[in-house]
């Protein structure tokens, strides 16, 4: 007995210093690999929404691993990688082509805000406050140009982890599913959970993108927007920025009109950008949330905050699973552990899980038993 309880215990402890060398080696690996961070992200949700291609291909098809996973890179290349890095490259050349004139800047500013000291009787900004305006605009365009470095490589970090990912879709799949400590009902509703909700954000986010975009451009072009095409694009990426959205470029033009003097297109602008531009985001991003899945808007918003700080562009994809992942373990626990509980093991609503086929997971239902009577001669 002491033997055996002294090779358990060794073997305990063998355990835990495997584990603490795991985490401190991934600690290391973090550290230096987080620049190609948004790589390794934007692989995995590529893989969450082109895997069962994969599936198709090798499985009904019969196409070896190696050409299905190269067939399967060249769309997300051609489809999703080359459309957004053209956009990107877009925006910022049309940046690098725009000349600032300080003064003419100030000159128009300050005049706009004097008519506006006259009428409300009170000082509202210095020129000294003002001074800081011009030099927003080259912040701006020397971070873009950064960016664009770090974005092209991710790009191909990409390319790179999704083959690999393809490849040995099999093996990758089952490993993850190993290390999940649930047990297997949960570890399908957690896999199902976890595919709706990056499919509702890398799915409906750009197509809400593209909608608001679609309509931005119109009302630039209604109302006299020079660059209008760069605006409606600048407008359709701000649809990921919580609360402001996209007021973060159609007020800015509003002002700059109304500065310029040409009071009825600015006007007629700030209104279109208000009920129609901020009416489709309204519309639009609640019929798309509920077509892909019902996921609560509180969910989304809070997780786009904390996820761009940590994940960059990403991070509106993986904000959002973050915080959705927390609440649903929150609700696996209430589920197992609290007795009495009505809570259910999911995110999404009720309604939308049962629309859902899990394989291998089969709801605990109670079927009456029919008795049989025999029938009276």
């Amino acid at each position: 007995m002491n033997e055996q309880g002294e090779k358990e215990r060794n073997n305990l402890h063998f355990k835990y210093i495997l584990v603490g060398t795991l985490i401190l080696l991934g600690l290391i690996i973090f550290r230096y690999a987080r620049p190609y961070m948004s790589g390794f992200l934007g692989a995995a949700t590529l893989y969450v929404i082109v895997s069962g291609q994969q599936r198709s291909l090798t499985q009904k098809y019969r196409l070896p691993k190696s050409l299905s996973a190269l067939l399967i890179m060249l769309e997300v290349l051609i489809f999703i990688l080359i459309p957004l890095t053209g956009l990107t490259l877009l925006v910022i050349d049309t940046f690098s082509g725009i000349t600032i004139d300080p003064q003419v800047i100030l000159d128009n500013v300050n005049a706009f805000i004097l008519s506006l000291e006259e009428r409300l009787g009170f000082n509202l900004f210095t020129p000294g406050n003002l001074s800081g305006l011009p030099k927003l605009g080259t912040d701006l365009l020397q971070i873009l140009g950064n960016s664009i470095y770090s974005f092209v490589i991710n790009v191909i970090v990409i390319l790179f982890v999704l083959y690999y990912m393809l490849f040995s879709n099999d093996e990758f799949e089952k490993s993850i599913r190993e290390i999940l400590p649930f047990k297997e009902e949960n570890k399908q509703i957690l896999a199902e959970e976890t595919r709706l909700i990056i499919q509702a954000n890398a799915i409906g986010i750009p197509l809400m993108a593209i909608i608001q975009g679609l309509f931005a451009y119109l009302g630039y072009l209604i109302f006299g927007v020079e660059s209008a095409l760069l605006y409606a694009i600048l407008t359709a990426f701000s649809t990921i920025l919580p609360l402001v959205g996209t007021m973060i470029v159609w007020v800015p033009l509003s002002i700059s009109l109304l500065i310029g003097g040409d009071i009825v297109n600015g006007v007629g602008l700030a209104t279109y950008g208000m009920f129609i531009i901020g009416g489709v985001d309204n519309v639009a991003r609640f019929l798309l949330q509920k077509k892909l899945a019902d996921i609560h808007p509180l969910i989304t918003v809070f997780g786009v905050i904390i996820g761009i700080p940590m994940f960059g562009f990403w991070g509106i994809i993986f904000g959002p699973l973050l915080l959705s992942l927390f609440i649903l373990f929150f609700n696996m626990y209430r589920h197992e552990y609290v007795k009495g509980s009505k809570a259910e093991p999911r995110v999404t609503t009720r309604i939308k899980a049962r629309k859902v086929s899990i394989p291998g997971y089969k709801p605990n239902k109670t079927k009456k038993k029919k008795i049989h009577v025999p029938k009276s001669e």
